[in-house]
């Protein structure tokens, strides 16, 4: 996916269609010149709805659709015939859009699956004609049910990227290398910080014909769970990943503290991020012999597997694929 179209966040207008009226009719024929009641019920507003696409990466395609609007439901008619309901409107998203109301920012729904179809904003039921309304003391009601009013609300769409593995770290930490290197994605890739500005993704061949997703996430700072650097962006699309692969260069001053920050920041954005299995690669492990090797391991953190490696000479990274496939299948 190019830089410029990934657009992972979009907010437009939604709004649904009115229900029509009921018909408040009397049945007349030549020798029927006083029938009852025989109004129709009105048709439902059009609804707004959300269906999943897998061949869909970006809400590109919503970016400059600020208006959705539903047609609105026909008016019943005589001869108990209900109106027509008003045309839906569907929005094809790809599969990890959550929508969220924009006032309340409370999450509306989420679309994970492909096909899959949820009504975001509801039209208005159509009322119901006088046929209803007749009982044995008011054997011609005058009166119909008008529709209800459809819903206007402004709605905000973000794309969470769905993949295996998402590649944690700090900005020229090798991320983009790496994926570079494990799959056909060819990420921007430059010695300066924040190379890459979205999520990219990659499919990594494994053996036996098997595969795995991985997403190189732009790079995450210190503070960022308060909205620094990419901040907020960049620790949506992490809430989707299955393995959380946190990658710190050999070259760094403090590894445990590197790991430590990344943490924090995990935990402050979202603690549900921590029951997420983690694995650690030191990157740039060619500029490493053995026995730095050796020594480095003993300053590396606890309780979380670790492997040496490095992307430009090729060195470790069959070993990385192994463990991240029996993590991904654990």
């Amino acid at each position: 996916m190019s830089s410029p179209n990934f657009i992972d966040y979009v907010k437009f207008c939604s709004r649904s269609g009115s229900g029509g009226r009921g018909a408040a009719h009397f049945r007349r024929e030549k020798f029927v010149p006083k029938g009852g009641p025989d109004g129709g019920d009105g048709g439902r507003g059009g609804h707004i709805i959300l269906r999943g696409n897998k061949q869909l990466w970006t809400l590109l395609h919503l970016k400059y659709k600020k208006h959705v609007i539903a047609s609105d439901g026909k008016p019943g008619e005589g001869g108990r015939r209900t109106g027509a309901n008003g045309e839906d409107v569907v929005l094809e998203v790809p599969l990890g859009t959550i929508a969220k109301n924009a006032d309340s920012l409370a999450q509306i729904l989420e679309i994970t699956e492909d096909g899959q179809e949820i009504i975001l904003t509801p039209g208005g039921k159509g009322g119901l004609g006088n046929d209803h309304f007749k009982t044995a003391t008011n054997q011609t009601p005058r009166y119909a049910q008008p529709g209800e009013p459809g819903i206007e609300e402004w709605i905000i769409l973000e794309l969470k990227v769905l993949a295996d593995v998402g590649l944690v770290g700090f900005p020229n930490a090798g991320k983009s290398t790496l994926l570079s290197v494990i799959s056909a994605a060819k990420p921007e890739i430059a010695d300066y910080p924040f190379t890459t500005l979205v999520p990219n993704l990659g499919v990594v061949k494994y053996r036996d014909f098997r595969s795995f997703v991985v997403a190189d996430i732009p790079g995450l700072i210190e503070g960022a769970s308060e909205g620094k650097g990419l901040g907020h962006r960049f620790l949506r699309h992490i809430e989707r990943n299955s393995i959380l692969l946190f990658l710190i260069p050999a070259d760094s001053n403090d590894i445990r503290k590197e790991f430590s920050i990344l943490m924090n920041e995990l935990s402050r954005y979202n603690p549900e991020l921590l029951d997420k299995k983690r694995i650690l690669a030191v990157t740039k492990s060619d500029l490493l012999d053995e026995e730095l090797k050796e020594e480095l391991s003993k300053e590396l953190p606890e309780k979380i597997e670790s492997v040496f490696i490095s992307s430009v000479i090729n060195d470790g990274i069959d070993g990385l694929k192994d463990l991240l496939w029996r993590a991904i299948n654990e």
